[in-house]
């Protein structure tokens, strides 16, 4: 009904306008700071206007209600609205607060010196309900208001009632001891829609604020206060007022008030202050109580109500003159404060200029061995460099105070940037490189290897990247996820404890320490029923190595850093395999190395469930047991020759090295191998390269005569080995572990 009636409201404004003859005011009158216009075939529009000028804490002028419709917003912050210091401020409409409406993402800046002259314009819709405005800049907190839409219509057109009284103890004078009270009262009963707000004011000039409480008034001294409500209609009650005094209490109080000022600011090397000084000045009594504390500028400014602290912008220097009086009468002497404000220097809009410099032993393919030395600097000519940050492989900027040392083997990227005084943040530069192992530094001391791109516990992949921390150690490898944790609640503690230390370290935030134990909590270890963690087959030891059995050509050697490597020494085709147990569903991991010599690939592979060895002897080379009656999941990077690449289960399914993540050769590789039931997935560094299902079939196309064929030849369970193919076939391995399923 109600747009119907704004419907023929419009119509009629426009056949008026035809017939040359005025229309009637729409909806009673125009709401404060708004001017209705017509625009010819258009619904009705309107203007609202906001005005500013030297004053920070408030708004010259501001509209309190308009009509819903299409809506003209000008802001003038200009001289002619009364700013002589040039200062600028913004009308923001704020769509943040759920509370009003968030349909007008509005924000205008403006300023006398801008090339509006100050005074802009935007043209917007506005809907039924409460916009809530106010301006952005920093210490202009206090410039706000709120907008009532209504729709129009003309439903209530009449002002609240309100009413005021006066409470406290009175002499016989009528005069209040002590303090007043003041308490207001509205009620909209008539008009239907509610009161909006009820509002105050001190005195015949002070700033209208919201009523909430009744006003407590403790100043001895004559007292008027104004008051005034408004509906939700916009109707604004005819403003009342109630006056009175207040006087002192019997004392016997003969001791002024202390009082002090400070002057506050940024300082240049003379000790004035650049751009703005703030003069705050302080009062107390211990008797009677504070009354009255003024200020005056200059030695012959004129006294004034001191409020709240005084700011200066302009430059020049300053003498303030502060005093204050209590309860009792008694006035303590004037005192002052001197300073000088100077005009700050020209703003500076260019951030610092950055580069680094990566330092290190380099071997023939570019890579450093051992370590290399990141030394990021930063100028900047205009306020100066504030702050140099970094950023490891991914991980959040923390503050950069001296050459970054990185010796963990493998790729890495540095990202940097810097910050000068003036908060100008210059583009963050990245410098990638490789470090290989060498140079004498020692590994670092893991708990496990894990070196996939996100942080996994157990199964659940938390999304975090995979940072390098001050351990040299990754957060998989601190969370410990395949040790066998005999409760949830201890493995939550230790990870807790990981998360803590990371956090504070700069390596993870908040968000992710969040991330990070929900994932720990999702992923049950240490439940009740929950699988063991993965069992070491091999973890670099002479021990270790020594269960393991060498069948057939080539051989195995153990290595200090606490890896074997395969084809060294020996030719010919055989396995290392480990005998002490078979195994049925399983997850099996390992790291790899291709360390061919020249320019080539080498060839290797993952033996699994293959039966006993030496359960063959009709078999001349036990070696090809594996072969034969298992799977070889195959480790070849080699581009061209054999058709099965890594992550291949050979003879059967072949995968091309296009979507295996292929590494540069010298670096290590995360293998992991999971056989449930008959189903086979490999993956390679955390990336799932390959899934086979083992349904039957010759190994050998066409068939040999030495293939086991369909009847049985791969078996449910069986041992687990490692390929060695040949002399100048030199691959390394380590940290080999298996976890039953």
């Amino acid at each position: 009904m109600r747009h119907r009636q704004r419907w023929l409201r419009v119509l009629l404004a426009a056949l008026l306008t035809v017939l040359g003859l005025t229309a009637p005011a729409a909806y009673g009158q125009p709401a404060p700071g708004t001017r209705p216009v017509q625009d010819e075939g258009a619904a009705v529009e309107q203007v609202l206007t906001w005005t500013a000028g030297d004053p920070i804490d408030k708004y010259l002028s501001a509209p309190t209600t308009a009509v819903a419709g299409r809506t003209t917003i000008v802001f003038e912050n200009s001289a002619a609205t009364g700013n002589t210091t040039g200062m600028p401020h913004t009308l923001t409409f704020d769509v943040s607060d759920p509370e009003y409406n968030n349909d007008v993402p509005l924000n205008i800046l403006a300023n006398p010196s801008d090339a509006e002259g100050g005074k802009h314009t935007a043209e917007v819709t506005l809907t039924p309900g409460r916009y809530l405005y106010h301006c952005t800049i920093p210490g202009h907190g206090s410039m706000q208001g709120i907008l009532t839409v209504t729709e129009g219509g003309g439903e209530d057109t009449t002002a609240p009632q309100t009413s005021a009284k006066v409470d406290g103890t009175q002499n016989a004078d009528g005069a209040y001891v002590g303090q007043a009270a003041v308490t207001v009262s509205a009620a909209d009963d008539s008009g239907g829609s509610g009161v909006e707000k009820v509002e105050y004011a001190v005195g015949d000039s002070g700033a209208w604020q919201p009523y909430t409480n009744p006003v407590v008034v403790d100043q001895v001294g004559s007292h008027k206060i104004r008051y005034r409500a408004t509906d939700k209609a916009g109707n604004v009650a005819a403003e009342k007022a109630v006056e009175f005094a207040v006087v002192a209490p019997d004392t016997d109080d003969t001791t002024p008030p202390e009082t002090s000022a400070t002057v506050t600011g940024e300082q240049n090397a003379d000790g004035a202050y650049v751009g703005m000084a703030t003069v705050t000045v302080a009062a107390s009594d211990a008797g009677s109580g504070v009354n009255t504390v003024q200020y005056a500028v200059g030695d012959s400014g004129e006294w004034q109500a001191y409020t709240a602290p005084v700011m200066f912008h302009d430059p020049g220097t300053y003498k303030v003159r502060y005093r204050a009086t209590d309860k009792a009468g008694n006035a303590a002497a004037e005192k002052a404060v001197e300073f000088a404000v100077v005009a700050p220097p020209a703003e500076d809009t260019t951030p610092p200029e950055t580069s680094a410099e990566v330092d290190g032993t380099v071997d023939s393919d570019g890579a450093y061995v051992g370590k290399a030395t990141v030394t990021v600097t930063a100028t900047d000519d205009g306020s100066g460099v504030d702050k140099v940050e970094y950023s490891l492989d991914g991980a959040p900027y923390v503050a950069y105070t001296e050459p970054l040392v990185v010796d963990r083997t493998g790729r890495h990227e540095v990202a940097y940037r810097a910050s000068d005084r003036a908060g100008n943040t210059s583009e963050a530069r990245k410098e990638a490189f490789t470090v290989v192992e060498g140079g004498g530094v020692p590994a670092p001391d893991c708990p496990e290897y894990d070196e996939r791109p996100t942080v996994f516990v157990g199964s659940v992949d938390s999304g975090v990247p995979n940072r390098m921390t001050k351990s040299r150690c990754t957060i998989n490898e601190l969370i410990e996820d395949e040790k066998d944790w005999s409760s949830q609640a201890l493995f939550l503690k230790h990870v807790d404890e990981v998360l803590d230390a990371l956090a504070d370290e700069g390596v993870i935030d908040a968000r992710e320490q969040r991330t990070i134990h929900h994932a720990a909590k999702k992923s049950g270890i240490g439940k009740p029923g929950q699988t063991k963690g993965y069992r070491k087959l091999f973890d670099g030891s002479k021990e270790s190595f020594a269960k393991w059995q060498h069948v057939g050509g080539g051989s195995f050697g153990l290595n200090e850093d606490g890896s074997m490597t395969s084809g060294t020494t020996k030719a010919g085709l055989g396995m290392l395999w480990f005998p002490e147990r078979k195994y049925d569903d399983f997850s099996l991991k390992l790291q790899w190395r291709d360390d061919a010599p020249g320019d080539g690939n080498a060839n290797s592979g993952v033996f699994v469930r293959f039966p006993q060895v030496h359960d063959h002897p009709e078999e001349s080379r036990p070696e090809w047991v594996a072969i034969k009656y298992g799977h070889e999941v195959q480790v070849l990077d080699r581009p061209d020759g054999d058709m099965y690449k890594t992550g291949s289960v050979y003879g059967f399914d072949r995968v091309g090295l296009a979507g295996a993540g292929v590494t540069p050769k010298g670096t290590w590789n995360d293998y992991e191998i999971r056989v449930v039931d008959q189903h086979y997935q490999v993956f390679r560094n955390g990336k799932l390269i390959n899934e086979f299902d083992n349904t039957g079939g010759q190994l050998f196309e066409p068939p040999r005569a030495d293939d086991p064929g369909t009847d049985g030849r791969r078996y449910a369970s069986g041992y687990v080995g490692l390929q060695v193919h040949g002399v100048t076939d030199v691959v390394s391995y380590r940290d080999i572990r298996i976890k039953e399923l």
